[in-house]
Order: C-alpha cells, then sequence, then structure tokens
C-alpha cells in the first residue's frame, strides 16, 4: 500500500487543556512567548524586552524567515531624516492621504493615522538597533527596486496620478543600506538586537499546539525541538538553508528538500511545554507555502511563485484558529507582476486575451498583477512595436538592473515572444481578436499623440506612440517559466488595533494571545506596495510586544530599553 506523501507544513493540533499553570509541569518559564523569529517577531521580542519582560523567542528554523529573504525595504514617510536630505518635504499628513486610497479600509483611520504618525520615529527604532538608512535615489524614475548605492525610491504607486492624493508625492521607499538584497542585512541586525538585550532563543523549535488553562487564557505553548547541535540538527539547518537558497532556480527540487526536512522534525522532534505568563505573540508569517489554505482560500494562486520563506506554512494562523480566533481576508493575495525596469516597458499596452486593455501599465506592480490574477485569469500580453522592444533590450543590457531584472526581461522579449508585421497578424499568432487589439493600439496611440485622454489614466511621460512593425507580444501570464508570476498572502488573524490582542468570533480578546506581522491582519492586508510589510513588522511586532510585556501581573525582570522610542 503507497503511504500518505509526507506535509512539509508544521503540524498544528488542538490546545492542551490545563486547569491552571500551576498543574503542568513546564521545561521552561518565560514572562512573553514569541512563536516566529522573523522581522514582526524579532521587533516584538524586542519591545518587549524594553519593557522589561523576560522574553523567550521560538523559531521552527534559525530566523529571518520571510523578512530576511526580503529587499529590506522599509515604508517611512512624514519627514525622515532621509527624505529631508534628498529635498521632500513629507508630512504624516500626506503619507495618510496616499496609503487611505491603497489600503482601502482593511484597517481603521486612526490605526492608521498612528502608523504614518510614528513612521519617522520607527525607522529611527531600527536605525538605533543598527540598521542604516541613506537618502541616495536611483536615477531614471521608478523601479521595483533600486540598485546598490541607492537607498530612497518611490515604491508604490505615489507617481501614478489616479493612485495619488491631494498633497504631493514623496519617495517613501527607505531601503536598508547593503549590498543586493538587503532583508538579510536589516534581519541580522534585529536578531543580534534581540541576542544583546537579553531575549533567549529557542530555534529549530516549532510550536504545535497552544496551552489553555481552564478560563481560556493562554498560558504557553508546546515546542517540539530539536536537540542543539545533534546532526539532527545540523542537517535540518543545512537542508532549510539550501531550500531558502535555491527556491527562485529551482522549486520542484525545494519542495523536495522541505519534505526531507518534515521528515527529520518527525523523526527527531521533542516536545517541550513552555509557560508564557503574560502572553503568547504569534509572528510566523503568511501561508504561501501551506498548498491545503491555498486551495480552500485562494485556489487560483496555486501556480504563482511563491514569495516568502518555507516557515510561511500558516502555522500562527492556524495555531490561533484552535484557540477560538476569527481570520480575515484568507482570500487576499498579493501577485506581482513587474514589468519596470526596463524602464521603457510601461510605454507598451497589457492586454488580455481578446487583445483589450484592462489596467494603467505604470502601476506598481502588485496594482498590475491583481487584476491579472483576479479578473484576466492569470493571462496576459505585453505588446510593444518594434521601436520599443529596442529599446528595452538596450535597457536591459547596459542599464545597470539586477539580474534578476535584466534577465527574465531579456529572456521574455527574445524568448517568449509572438511577433506579426501588423497588429492583425500578431492578433493571429496569439489568438487576440484582430479588431480589438487593433482598436487598443489605435486608442491608445491617440493618447501618446496628446489628440486624446489615456482610457486608464496613464501619465504621459508613460505614453509611447506604437506604429512601427514589426509588433511583438511578450507573454506575461502565470505560467510562464522564464518569467515568473509571485505572490503572498496578506489576510491572518484578526486583532485589536489598539494592542494585537487576537480576537475571536465574537470581536472579544482571547487572554494572552497577541498577533503581528502576516500572522495578522494589518496595514497591507489589502494590497501590497513594496516595504509596506516590513514596516508593518515594526509596528505591529513593536504594539504587541509592549502589550504582552504589560499583561497580567508585573516581573521583577528588568531590561533597558534600546533605540529609539516611538
Amino acid at each position: 500500500m503507497k503511504s500518505e506523501p509526507i506535509s512539509t507544513c508544521t503540524d498544528i493540533q488542538l490546545p492542551l487543556q490545563v486547569a491552571d499553570a500551576a498543574s503542568v509541569q513546564w521545561a521552561e518559564q518565560c514572562d512573553v512567548l514569541v512563536i516566529g523569529w522573523g522581522a514582526a517577531g524579532a521587533c516584538a521580542a524586542l519591545e518587549a524586552r524594553a519593557q522589561g519582560a523576560d522574553v523567550l523567542v521560538a523559531d521552527r528554523f534559525t530566523g529571518g524567515g520571510a523578512s530576511a529573504k526580503s529587499g529590506g525595504v522599509v515604508y517611512a514617510g512624514g519627514g525622515t531624516r532621509q527624505q529631508r536630505d534628498a529635498g521632500f518635504a513629507d508630512t504624516p499628513e500626506a503619507m495618510f492621504d496616499y496609503l487611505k486610497h491603497e489600503t482601502q479600509g482593511v484597517i481603521g483611520d486612526a490605526t492608521l493615522r498612528r502608523f504614518c504618525e510614528s513612521s519617522v520615529a520607527n525607522l529611527e527604532w531600527l536605525e538605533g538597533h543598527g540598521a542604516r538608512y541613506e537618502h541616495s535615489m536611483p536615477p531614471g524614475g521608478k523601479t521595483s527596486y533600486p540598485p546598490d548605492g541607492y537607498f530612497l525610491y518611490y515604491s508604490g504607486n505615489e507617481l501614478v496620478p489616479s493612485h495619488g492624493g491631494a498633497l504631493p508625492p514623496a519617495p517613501r521607499g527607505h531601503r536598508t543600506v547593503g549590498k543586493g538584497q538587503c532583508g538579510a542585512v536589516l534581519y541580522a541586525r534585529l536578531q543580534e538586537a534581540c541576542l544583546r538585550a537579553g531575549v533567549r532563543a529557542q530555534t529549530q523549535s516549532a510550536a504545535r499546539r497552544l496551552v489553555l488553562d481552564s478560563k481560556g487564557r493562554v498560558i504557553g505553548a508546546e515546542l517540539w525541538c530539536l536537540p542543539p547541535g545533534s546532526p539532527a540538527a545540523r542537517e535540518h539547518a543545512k537542508l532549510a538553508a539550501r531550500a531558502e537558497r535555491l527556491q527562485n532556480f529551482a522549486p520542484a527540487y525545494c519542495d523536495g528538500l522541505r519534505r526531507k526536512l518534515a521528515r527529520l522534525e518527525q523523526q527527531h522532534a521533542r516536545p517541550r511545554l513552555v509557560q508564557a505568563r503574560q502572553g503568547v505573540i504569534l509572528s510566523t508569517g503568511g501561508f504561501i507555502f501551506n498548498r491545503a489554505l491555498l486551495g480552500e482560500h485562494a485556489p487560483k494562486y496555486r501556480r504563482n511563485f511563491k514569495v516568502g520563506a518555507t516557515g510561511c506554512d500558516g502555522s500562527g494562523l492556524r495555531l490561533g484558529l484552535t484557540a477560538g480566533a476569527a481570520s480575515d481576508r484568507l482570500q487576499q493575495v498579493s501577485p506581482w507582476r513587474f514589468i519596470n525596469p526596463p524602464l521603457c516597458w510601461p510605454k507598451g499596452i497589457v492586454v488580455n486575451t481578446a487583445g483589450q486593455r484592462f489596467v494603467n501599465e505604470e502601476v506598481y506592480g502588485g496594482t498590475l498583477g491583481y487584476p491579472l490574477c483576479e479578473e484576466q485569469g492569470g493571462k496576459a500580453w505585453l505588446v510593444l512595436d518594434a521601436r520599443l522592444r529596442r529599446q528595452a533590450i538596450k535597457q536591459a543590457l547596459f542599464g545597470g538592473y539586477w539580474w534578476f531584472q535584466s534577465l527574465p526581461a531579456l529572456a521574455l522579449m527574445l524568448l517568449k515572444v509572438r511577433k506579426g508585421r501588423t497588429a492583425r497578424e500578431l492578433a493571429g499568432v496569439t489568438g487576440m481578436q484582430p479588431a480589438l487589439l487593433e482598436e487598443s493600439l489605435r486608442a491608445y496611440n491617440a493618447a501618446a499623440r496628446g489628440t486624446a485622454p489615456d482610457a486608464f489614466g496613464k501619465s504621459e511621460s508613460s505614453r509611447q506612440v506604437l506604429d512601427q512593425g514589426p509588433f511583438y507580444a511578450c507573454d506575461i501570464s502565470v505560467g510562464n517559466p522564464v518569467f515568473p508570476l509571485g505572490a503572498l498572502t496578506l489576510g491572518g488573524l484578526k486583532v485589536d488595533e489598539d494592542n494585537g490582542a487576537v480576537l475571536d468570533g465574537h470581536g472579544q480578546a482571547i487572554p494572552g494571545l497577541y498577533a503581528a506581522g502576516r500572522t495578522a491582519i494589518g496595514i497591507p492586508s489589502h494590497l501590497y506596495i513594496s516595504g509596506l510589510s516590513l514596516a508593518d513588522c515594526v509596528f505591529s511586532g513593536r504594539r504587541a510586544g509592549e502589550a504582552a510585556a504589560h499583561a497580567g501581573h508585573t516581573t521583577t525582570s528588568q531590561a533597558a530599553p534600546l533605540g529609539v522610542r516611538a
């Protein structure tokens, strides 16, 4: 009989119900237990420690999660030092005015205002823990991620007229100073700060169930831990690092590595009960690597490239649900279809399989990817004429872009492309309707010549007449292997926006339980723009850490605050 394939996700179980804390033989005790040691967990642990709590942080791996794999961009504004040095006079009100459009009421106005008003202080708080931010801006306008040496940029739709507010736009994407993808740099500073502050770490330890007392209060968790320093632990760390490093190049191979990881945990991990006298904070990220949850809530995104880390398997979400928590927006996913750089690509037109435009091509990649996946079945074409294609190839070759920007762009224009001498011929080889494609080009060219408005509000600087054949259709669909369309989940547990306490189905706080980062509903839970998730990790992580540290009785443990307080 064929054996059931092993799951790569954390095995979450129903809570352990006990009479009270005194009736349990605890292997470890702390004031605040943080489950998940990415950016949100690190910020929660640092804040709780600064408030005097004895903090233990647990992670299924060795820390970092999706934060360490990110670009290290923190969305900050309202008048940061970096904005001022670059010559921009941003205000919290202008930041709120813009984000109000992007967040679409996913959190209350009062919470969004607090996020904007604390933005400067939160960036300074990160700097106080060793992260660095500078004001140099990339040349040539908008980009999905700036080249090395540039650390401030427009990371969302601030320059798109239909998305901007009444107040002047400002660049708010603050990339952590470093080389390459700087999420690893930011996370290293946070991890070092945690250890320096006296936060205790229990790595290679997956939380599988919560512990509840007879009154329904969360008083701890059961961790399944690999023996520190054992051959199994060393092999586990090696396989986990390889899976994260190679995910972009060999997703199927990495899935196999994750099965080996789960098998090691199944064979060698042992349970330890940890008491949390004041609170448990769930901060394990989203659930893009949980195929069952995706199939249940967002099935159309199972084909997308996964943006995240192995630990993004919904373990924090599932732990909260076992305690009676309410969730929201689990169907909400941010699909990323960036067509910038090359900088000239947005001057082309994006059309559906029939040949109709459906979006403003200059918008942020998540804003473009959402209608592509939600409304167009994940299929679309980027149409260029011969002149624009030559410009784009030249930029991809000599524009100084990252390899992960230039190589897929070149592969798309040279390999996954269809060609027609005329628009009608191009429609014939792509299956579009000739009349619709011709009309899309006619209307767009009229707008590019200034004789008519653009149907989608594209800026004049992003328009260019497309009339020099042959014409090219580049496949920007979900299924294109040379041009992956990434996605990450945005939904999570409902929380009290004042303190991060997890709420049940009646809107009441579950005593002793908090959530932060992508495990919780937060600032980026409607649609995503670059830097918003890490910024929310700081905002919601500190919020939960402070609240948990002050819950229950006051401890005798004291720690001096580090960095700048908001």
